[in-house]
Parts: C-alpha cells; sequence; structure tokens
C-alpha cells in the first residue's frame, strides 16, 4: 500500500487521532476531500443470477437514508430513519461480515417537511476510534448526540433550531479536540464547535445572509494556516478551525450550494450552486474580502457540466467533477482549462472517492465507472450492483482493500 506521508499529516491535523489510511472516519474520508491512499481497491465487481464477483457481503439496513458509511478498524457505523415509530436510528456493524453489533434510536420525531430527493437520515456520522457523532432534526431543534463504540451515549446538545424547506443535512466534522457542525439555513445561522469529551460549547460564528446550504467544510493547511474551508449561503469563507475566526469571505457566486470544495495546487476549487451553476478557483492567501483579489479562475456555465450536488476530487494538478447530469470533467486546477468532459450515468448524486490514481463515480442507479485519474479520459470499468437498479444517494467508502457502497435498502461491502 502506498503511503502519501504529506497526506497523512493533514490527517493528523484534522482528526488528532491515531487514524490510520486504512480507515473512513467521516464524510469523504480522513482528509474529507474522498481520497484514499490505498491502492488495492477492487475495479470490479458484479452480482447476478450469473454468479457474484467480489462481493463479500450484503445487508438490508432498516428504514432509508442519504448518509454515508464511516469505519473504523473492525466497525462500520451508519444511520438510518425508521418511519415506523418516526425513529432516527444510529447502527454500529461489524465491517468484517455486515453483522449488526448493536443499534440505537437517537431521536423520535415527526419527519420534518424537506425536499423529496433528501432524506431524514442525511447526515454522516464521525468517529475518532473512542467516540462517534451523529447529527439529526428533532424539529424544530437540531440534535448533535455523542456514543461511545459500545453504544452508551455520552452526551448530546442542541445549537439551535432549524428552518429549510429542503429539510436537514449536517455532517459533523473533526478537529483536534473538537467535533463541528455547519448550520447554515434560512434564519440565523452559524457553525459550532463543542469538545468532543464533555460537549462542552467552544466557540460559535455566525453565518452571514441566512440562506439554507448544506456544504460539509473541508480543513486542509494552505497559506501557512489551518483552513476550514466552505461554501454556502451566498458566499465562499475560509475559517480558523480552532476559534472560528474568519481568515477571508468571498462574495456569491450565487445563492445556494451543495458541494463541498477541495483544495489542490495551491487552489480551492468551488463547483455548484442555485440558482446559476459555476466553476471557482480561489486563492488561499488572502485576507477580509477577496471577491475581487483572489479569485484564480471563474466559469459560469449551463447544469450540463457542473456539479450542484456531487462534491469534486483533487488528484495532483488535476480536479475532477461529475455533474448532477452525469458529465465527467477533469480541469486544470491551477487554469479551471478543461482536458476533457464525458457522460456516464443518467444521474449523480453520490461524490466520487479516489484510490490511488482511480477514481470511482457512483450514480443514482448504483452503477460505479471507475476512471483513471488523468488529463486523458480513460475508462477502466462499469461496474452494476446487480441485474435490478437500486436507487443509491450515499457516497461511497474506503477501508481496508474494500469499498463500501450504501443503497437506500442495503449496504455493500465490495472487496475480499
Amino acid at each position: 500500500m502506498f503511503i502519501n506521508l504529506k497526506r497523512l499529516g493533514i490527517a493528523a491535523t484534522v482528526l488528532a487521532t491515531t487514524a490510520f489510511a486504512s480507515d473512513w472516519p467521516c464524510w469523504r474520508g480522513s482528509q474529507l476531500d474522498g481520497v484514499s491512499d490505498e491502492t488495492n481497491i477492487p475495479t470490479r465487481w458484479s452480482s447476478g443470477t450469473n454468479g457474484t464477483q467480489n462481493i463479500a457481503w450484503k445487508v438490508a439496513i432498516p428504514g432509508w437514508g442519504h448518509s454515508s458509511p464511516v469505519i473504523w478498524g473492525d466497525r462500520l457505523f451508519v444511520t438510518t430513519y425508521v418511519p415506523d415509530g418516526e425513529k432516527r436510528v444510529l447502527l454500529c456493524l461489524d465491517r468484517r461480515n455486515g453483522k449488526t453489533l448493536w443499534q440505537r434510536t437517537v431521536l423520535t420525531s415527526p419527519p420534518e417537511k424537506m425536499n423529496r430527493l433528501n432524506s431524514h437520515a442525511s447526515g454522516t456520522p464521525a468517529t475518532d476510534g473512542r467516540r462517534v457523532w451523529v447529527a439529526f432534526l428533532q424539529t424544530p431543534n437540531i440534535v448533535i448526540a455523542c456514543y461511545d463504540m459500545d453504544g452508551k451515549e455520552l452526551w448530546r446538545k442542541s445549537p439551535g433550531t432549524f428552518a429549510s424547506k429542503h429539510g436537514f443535512c449536517s455532517s459533523p466534522v473533526l478537529y483536534k479536540n473538537l467535533v463541528i457542525l455547519n448550520c447554515d439555513q434560512d434564519d440565523v445561522a452559524w457553525i459550532v464547535a463543542y469538545e468532543k469529551d464533555t460537549g462542552v460549547e467552544r466557540w460559535r460564528t455566525d453565518r452571514p445572509n441566512r440562506t439554507r446550504s448544506y456544504c460539509t467544510p473541508i480543513i486542509v493547511e494552505a497559506a501557512g494556516k489551518t483552513q476550514m474551508v466552505l461554501s454556502g449561503s451566498k458566499c465562499v469563507a475560509s475559517y480558523d478551525p480552532a476559534t472560528g475566526k474568519q481568515h477571508w469571505i468571498m462574495d456569491g457566486p450565487t445563492e445556494q450550494f451543495v458541494a463541498s470544495p477541495v483544495f489542490a495546487e495551491g487552489i480551492f476549487f468551488i463547483t455548484g450552486g442555485f440558482p446559476e451553476r459555476h466553476f471557482v478557483g480561489i486563492r488561499p492567501d488572502g485576507t477580509g474580502n477577496i471577491t475581487n483579489t483572489h479569485i484564480a479562475w471563474h466559469d459560469k456555465l449551463d447544469a450540463k457540466p457542473v456539479s450542484y450536488v456531487p462534491s469534486p476530487i483533487a488528484c495532483g494538478p488535476y480536479f475532477f467533477v461529475v455533474s448532477d447530469v452525469g458529465y465527467a470533467s477533469c480541469l486544470e486546477a491551477k487554469t479551471g482549462k478543461c482536458l476533457w468532459r464525458e457522460r456516464l450515468g443518467r444521474h449523480h448524486w453520490p461524490s466520487p472517492v479516489r484510490a490511488g490514481n482511480l477514481l470511482y463515480f457512483l450514480d443514482d442507479d448504483s452503477n460505479t465507472y471507475v476512471v483513471k485519474a488523468a488529463p486523458k479520459f480513460e475508462l477502466v470499468a462499469t461496474n452494476p450492483l446487480g441485474e435490478e437498479k437500486e436507487s443509491c444517494y450515499a457516497s461511497p467508502a474506503i477501508s481496508r482493500g474494500q469499498i463500501f457502497i450504501r443503497t437506500l435498502g442495503n449496504l455493500y461491502c465490495i472487496g475480499k
């Protein structure tokens, strides 16, 4: 297994734990960017009447949800909404065989109003190997709860109420001794940080413009400082994750965002937006309002090439992104120049992941397109999960030579 020491250094800063490259502890992995340094991930699998290839196990998940699985060692965590009893549930599975080790009802609450394409369990959990954190909406209050690895509840907090006609979706992220939650909404909005151990609130930062958005931040070392960057609420902004103090802010370029940013070649890459669609490259060394000073490149495009929901991914000097309607693109990081654009699936909401130099693009019909992370398009394989398509809106997770895919009703472990 190839290990990139520089990337592991960033991961250690973010998680401040003993996480190894083989763990996938939160949304988009230990580095919050969808990248695994493993190179032994399967590229081909199938399941059907003609036999099964490279699928270790498949288990049914009660209820349904869009949250992604997270993995630490031999434990896998996933959240779900169970309509019977209106339960928001945290499941702990044995990653070796999919057996349920324990199940906890985090809360019960009437289902919140939401967009028909959202779910009542869209926020991905986070774990540091000692505890696991989940966030749900108990209308009208946001709830973040902390459990130990055996399912004992340690604390829970409500940072405040939440208002959005599209419903709730916020994934906790970890930084050193803090668990951080983005609470953009159509009301007084904030980012809040709690102590991991105690749930004591350490800082709270006001978010401008009071507009619903669903971006999970990325945390990287850039321009000589630690930056937590996210788009949303009519802006793109960078904060110090230790204090919540703002480094810089960019106006717009549009109203709402979902996709998380990525960072490469000294550029933050932002994709998406509603009602307008944009690709934006931002230099990280600004202070204050950088709208007119630190935009490296900016393209306003139609919906065909630009991703609104799927987050992009980086590899070397390139950014890769798949749009909601299935067009994958490779962009030169420093210039934004498009090097290739190819159609993949019918529709994509899951975010891609990368293992070594291979990109895994999962579509809504549970087909995975394996593509070389290169400036020339090369499709390695197309992998359906089965002969009957399953709806799939969760992003994959990679751990110890295996890839985990959550459909609306099932969880698959792919690999030996």
